[in-house]
């Protein structure tokens, strides 16, 4: 996984970003309910790479949403933000309950200028993940296929695939065999 990514607030480099990716989530979360085509493609416009069959309910948020590569029959539920100052990387058939955060973003342990400057760290999620409500993931952490994450669940380090784990923080509470399919 790549290393940290360093930013500081309000850099203007990136203050265009922000502007780009937020015009884009408010005509994202504006849109009718059920109007689906543009919906897809303002998320096509949004986000830095998209597989077939994305859907995203409203009340959606990012950061930069270049940064977040989605893959096929991708689903996630209302209040979805995912913090993408570094990549976030989510496989085929992922699904993303309510209220669930993906942060990259953190902000420095040094409290002088903590609130200037920050570092962010890429999360990667395999395929056939299902990711419970109300769930927070951090930087740098990465998420085995076929796994499952406990609604409630703080995610500090990595999943290994056929995993269910849960709990703050989360631990495993068993894998996932054969016999369960």
């Amino acid at each position: 996984m790549k290393d940290k990514v360093e930013y500081i607030r309000g850099d203007q480099s990136l203050s265009g970003d922000f502007k780009r990716a937020g015009k884009l989530i408010q005509s994202f979360n504006a849109a009718d309910y059920d109007n689906d085509t543009l919906k897809k493609s303002i998320l096509t416009e949004l986000l830095g790479s998209v597989g077939e069959g994305i859907t995203i309910e409203h009340n959606f948020h990012c950061d930069l949403g270049y940064n977040i590569h989605v893959g096929k029959n991708f689903y996630a539920g209302f209040n979805c933000t995912i913090l993408d100052m570094a990549e976030v990387r989510i496989g085929d058939n992922c699904l993303i309950a309510p209220n669930v955060g993906i942060y990259t973003a953190g902000h420095n342990i040094h409290p002088i200028d903590r609130h200037k400057s920050g570092n962010a760290r890429p999360i990667i999620i395999g395929n056939n993940v299902w990711i419970g409500g109300h769930v927070a993931i951090v930087g740098g952490v990465e998420i085995g296929d076929n796994s499952i994450i406990a609604a409630g669940s703080v995610v500090l380090k990595n999943v290994p695939s056929n995993t269910i784990v849960g709990g703050n923080p989360a631990k495993i509470i068993r894998s996932i065999t054969d016999s369960d399919l």
